[in-house]
């Protein structure tokens, strides 16, 4: 039954891809690999500006995720997971390498991703002058919150997925969307639904 969804990949859930590779079934550890992989290299430039090396720690998440796939927990949200995982494999990478001499952590890291909301890709009563400015205040947030906001809106996580990729709480993750959401109104005149949306079209 597995094997004969498994051939349609559009309408296959995560989890039952991810249920599925657990009892090795090589498929479903593809499809997974395919369907997450550009995004997570995208996360893992934010931090680590050597792509080839992004690329490496990636690979190495889905390699451990099928050497060590029977211990694998059945309850995950696969995203969020391998989010999580790619963040701390970099973290190792950098200590390895000593790439960050000063930095002993992740959290201490800037993260380095521009959101760049293009003017073509949205309404016409939002002027060119409005979106740079968005972009600009958007950018000129503290790390941390700008991660959370793209770990949110352009990653779509819940407040509990972004506090397990964090490895923070969940007030300590509400805080930081609250803190950056309140920041933006101040700043940006505008609506705060324009600017959720306007975020969740970055890439």
């Amino acid at each position: 039954m597995v094997k004969k969804q498994l051939s349609h990949t559009e309408i296959l859930d995560d989890s039952i891809l991810w249920n599925s590779l657990k009892e090795g079934n090589e498929n479903a550890f593809s499809i997974l690999f395919k369907r997450h992989y550009a995004h997570l290299v995208r996360y893992g430039n934010s931090f680590l500006p050597f792509p080839e090396k992004v690329q490496d720690c990636v690979q190495d998440v889905f390699t451990d995720i099928w050497i060590y796939r029977e211990k694998l927990s059945d309850k995950v949200v696969v995203k969020a997971y391998l989010l999580a995982c790619v963040r701390k494999r970099i973290t190792r990478s950098q200590e390895r390498d000593r790439i960050f001499r000063l930095s002993s952590s992740i959290d201490t890291v800037e993260f380095l991703f521009d959101f760049s909301i293009e003017h073509d890709r949205i309404s016409e009563e939002t002027t060119a002058s409005k979106v740079s400015h968005l972009n600009h205040l958007i950018n000129g947030l503290p790390s941390r919150q700008k991660e959370a906001l793209y770990l949110r809106y352009t990653q779509e996580l819940t407040v509990d997925q972004i506090a397990d990729t964090l490895d923070i709480n969940y007030q300590s993750a509400n805080n930081l969307l609250h803190r950056a959401l309140l920041s933006l109104r101040k700043d940006w005149k505008g609506n705060i639904c324009c600017i959720l949306m306007l975020v969740s079209l970055t890439f």
